[in-house]
């Protein structure tokens, strides 16, 4: 894997399309415990899926930080970020701690397993 972490802060963000062409995968992650920025993580998602450059790219959604009190579960999450509507595209939702290491590897298994099949 090549992999760039594009950070959240808003000022960065429209640099995010430098990196999108030849782009096979997105990893979303999204912080389950903050149900106040849900919107925001949605607006930014919805966003990077119009990209002309991510058209192709597959979709996984790391809903982290569920060993923290009040996270979202996956289901919760999936709907808070539209991801039912998500049509034209590969995507899954994995719940995650990365302070834990819960969910990383079933999460990583399933985007090579999807870049594998997209291979053959």
């Amino acid at each position: 894997f090549q992999v760039w972490d594009l950070g959240g802060q808003t000022s960065i963000r429209p640099y995010w399309r430098c990196y999108y062409p030849n782009t096979d995968a997105i990893i979303f992650v999204v912080d389950s415990a903050d149900t106040e920025r849900m919107s925001v993580a949605r607006g930014e998602l919805a966003a990077m899926l119009e990209e002309e450059d991510l058209k192709d790219a597959i979709l996984l959604v790391f809903a982290n930080k569920q060993d923290q009190k009040g996270a979202m579960d996956a289901e919760q999450i999936s709907d808070a970020l539209g991801l039912p509507e998500v049509r034209n595209r590969q995507w899954s939702i994995q719940e995650t701690s990365a302070l834990k290491g819960k969910g990383l590897f079933e999460g990583f298994d399933w985007l090579v397993t999807c870049i594998k099949g997209d291979e053959s």
